[in-house]
């Protein structure tokens, strides 16, 4: 599912040995979501869906968990995820999110999280900072 952690599991494939992965770009409240997303990806892909985007209205896109899931919530920002599946390269969680702020953007809906995301999208990352 993250092309990053699986081409680090393809270096070391000794059996036995114990593989850390660094993560220093992914708090540890996002990357509970992500896992949350893969889990629930590998029992039911989300459904392929045509882009750009028709509708604002994420349940008629994806299935409803996937749309729920796009909501963001109080301790997971939308841009933090976004952020967590581009750095961990997971394509299905990167469209699920694209799609979220899209659908955002075609209700006329600008929010201090679209804008955040702008902002964390093309600033410097200290890839030392929120280290888990």
């Amino acid at each position: 599912m993250s092309e990053l952690v699986k081409g680090m599991l393809e270096e070391d494939n000794e059996e036995e040995k114990v593989i850390e992965i660094p993560l220093p770009n992914v708090k540890s409240a996002v990357l509970r979501k992500v896992i949350e997303f893969c889990q629930h990806y590998q029992e039911e892909p989300m459904v392929e869906f045509k882009k750009p985007l028709k509708s604002g209205q994420m349940a008629e896109v994806v299935q409803k968990w996937y749309a729920d899931f796009a909501v963001a919530d109080e301790q997971v920002l939308l841009s933090d995820l976004i952020l967590a599946a581009n750095y961990m390269d997971i394509k299905p969680l990167m469209d699920l999110t694209g799609a979220a702020i899209a659908a955002c953007m075609i209700r006329g809906e600008i929010t201090d999280e679209i804008r955040a995301i702008g902002a964390k999208m093309f600033s410097p990352v200290d890839p030392y900072e929120n280290v888990i």
